[in-house]
């Protein structure tokens, strides 16, 4: 009656032993470390650079628990928190000896110190949020103002074009705050001028005015398509901002919209604020120009103290060789709507496929048919300088929007020059308006607490079950155990965020898992009460309790999933644990805990009582608590 199949107890051992790997890793605790990344967007360390910082290191007698190199970045693990910062000044003298050009980020950052074996079959701790691990806290606010004009401008240039291309004669195209003007010389020009509009810019609504003795065509932003403007400015920002952060691996990094015009950034880990800072202002514009191939700019290509054409710039490319490219901008990041690397279906080389919207489309088939055999580069600014990612030549016309450059590129490179395509620019500028540190001591000390909320919370339960329920008491307390590390493993497999409220639900799961054991225990104590023998009081007492667990998890899942669905920040934390914590209860408070019952009890045919804190007569039906 009461004996489980081999494969049930399989499956629980193989359940409890992948628990525990999973929770091992929560354990170990964090070790204070250096990060080091390239400066400049895209680029990747150079091989002598963790060479570079053991001499830093020794020169400086300090000593390293060890050394981690991925290509993207270098982390360095100290001991101390006093030895990390003394190896911060090191290295940052050792890789960055002019400080107004720095070609390294150096910022503190927090590791884990998991052994290597438990990193080797993929088992990694849960991520610790601001509030446990300390870290930075920006507000950034966008400046829809600048966003508004910079659309104006680009749809006045564009109504430029259109009135060329269709042959309208007009008094000149000018801006004037959030409106264009067309100037006409007569009400024939300015109604051509209004049709045009309204047929090919769908954004704009027209109004006419006279001005010195002219018909003066307004158009101004429909307040539907400003307010798309502004949304579509937010999410560009908060994409930029995350594929800049990420880049940099700075783990679960929080960036999410706040209002109509904010946004807020949380970076865990990262105790160095100015770098943080540094991170954040490493947005860059991008930029197509033609290459200058006039036998000046060749010339000034060959040899550094050539004197560059009037109306060319010299950039350099990304091995250093300087290309010389005309001032005049034919594109820029805001006409990019998709980068991919891939390969050439001819060739089977890698390649980067672009896409570009209506405007860039239009704009990238006249430049191409017009320029074939000649260069065009792709230029990225960061602060101020620029770079040549790519100058490919044109081989044909271009058009329908899709673009793509090849060229003596590896698969690496570019996934590199398509992610940082990507990234883009900051559709409008920013500023931190809010600014907070919460330092690792701080966090420190809010695990220490929330452990201790848990741990005791856990000891009383414990031994309250103990004292009422006997041996099933014990069995129930066992059961917590491992619903406590299937909880953590889970999240730790996730690689979860945990929150402070977070840990609220832990210890909420906590009572609740406890509570369908008292539910089994009771279950079980009113069979015993009603005269059944003691094999069957055990099987109806899970029987009858199974309804009832159900019952009350379900609803109590659903207001989770609610908060899933509904909330945001701190709620959504609250209901990733408080839901998968259901769901690993009802496996332990039922499954596991019976699994125990019938491991004890289940072989025994001739069982005449049982340890669950009442003492019941042969032969009657009363019982009577201890």
């Amino acid at each position: 009656m009461n004996r489980y199949p081999w494969w049930k107890y399989a499956t629980l051992a193989v359940v409890f032993v992948i628990a525990v790997l999973y929770t091992l890793p929560n354990l170990f605790g964090e070790s204070p470390a250096v990060q080091v990344s390239p400066a400049r967007a895209g680029h990747r360390l150079g091989e002598d650079v963790v060479a570079r910082i053991e001499q830093a290191l020794a020169a400086a007698q300090l000593r390293a628990e060890a050394i981690q190199a991925d290509g993207q970045s270098v982390k360095v693990r100290f001991a101390t928190t006093d030895a990390q910062l003394q190896a911060r000044d090191a290295i940052e003298r050792a890789l960055n000896p002019d400080p107004g050009n720095p070609t390294h980020v150096v910022a503190l950052n927090l590791l884990p110190r998991t052994p290597a074996w438990l990193q080797a079959i993929g088992a990694q701790p849960m991520y610790l949020g601001l509030d446990l691990r300390g870290g930075v806290h920006f507000l950034l606010q966008v400046d829809m103002p600048a966003a508004l004009t910079k659309r104006v401008e680009s749809l006045a240039g564009d109504l430029r074009t259109a009135l060329r291309d269709k042959g309208i004669r007009h008094g000149g195209v000018r801006r004037e705050g959030d409106a264009v003007l067309v100037r006409a010389a007569d009400a024939a020009t300015a109604r051509a001028v209004a049709d045009l509009i309204a047929r090919e810019f769908a954004d704009l609504v027209v109004t006419e005015r006279a001005e010195d003795g002219q018909t003066v065509v307004v158009a101004t932003l429909r307040p539907d398509a400003a307010r798309r403007v502004q949304e579509q400015a937010l999410k560009q920002n908060v994409l930029t901002l995350h594929n800049r952060i990420n880049e940099l691996g700075v783990a679960e990094p929080v960036i999410q919209q706040q209002g109509l015009d904010r946004i807020v950034v949380q970076l865990p880990g990262v105790q160095d604020t100015a770098k943080a800072k540094d991170i954040l202002g490493r947005t860059a514009t991008l930029e197509i120009r033609m290459v200058d191939e006039s036998p000046e700019g060749l010339a000034a290509e060959r040899d550094v103290n050539a004197p560059v054409p009037f109306g060319s710039e010299r950039y350099l490319d990304r091995s250093g060789r300087p290309v010389i490219v005309k001032r005049e901008v034919i594109l820029t990041g805001e006409n990019l709507t998709d980068a991919q690397a891939g390969f050439d279906s001819q060739t089977q080389e890698p390649v980067v496929n672009l896409t570009l919207d209506g405007k860039g489309a239009r704009v990238f088939r006249d430049v191409t048919r017009a320029n074939v055999g000649k260069r065009m580069a792709i230029i990225l600014f960061e602060k101020g300088r620029g770079e040549v990612v790519t100058a490919p030549v044109i081989r044909t016309e271009i058009g329908g929007g899709r673009v793509q450059i090849s060229g003596r590129m590896t698969t690496q490179e570019a996934n590199d020059t398509a992610l940082l395509l990507r990234a883009g620019s900051l559709a409008a500028p920013m500023e931190i308006v809010e600014e907070r540190t919460v330092g690792p001591s701080l966090g420190a000390d809010n695990i220490r607490m929330g452990f201790n909320s848990v741990v005791w919370g856990f000891v009383a339960v414990v031994a309250f079950m103990c004292v009422y329920y006997t041996f099933f008491g014990l069995v129930s307390s066992l059961a917590l155990v491992f619903n406590l590390m299937l909880l953590v493993a889970v999240l730790s497999m996730l690689q979860a965020t945990l929150t402070l409220p977070g840990i609220a639900a832990m210890a909420l799961t906590l009572g609740m898992a406890i509570d369908a054991n008292v539910l089994i225990n009771e279950r079980i104590r009113e069979e015993l009460r009603n005269g059944s023998a003691p094999q069957t009081a055990i099987a109806k007492g899970y029987e009858h309790a199974w309804g009832t667990i159900v019952d009350s998890n379900l609803t109590s899942l659903l207001a989770g999933l609610a908060l899933l669905t509904f909330g945001s920040g701190p709620v959504r934390g609250f209901a990733v644990v408080h839901c998968i914590g259901i769901l690993t209860s009802m496996l332990s408070a039922v499954m596991f805990s019976r699994a125990l019952v019938n491991l004890w009890y289940g072989r025994q045919k001739k069982l005449r009582a049982i340890a669950i804190g009442i003492r019941v007569e042969p032969g009657t039906a009363a019982a009577k608590g201890n």
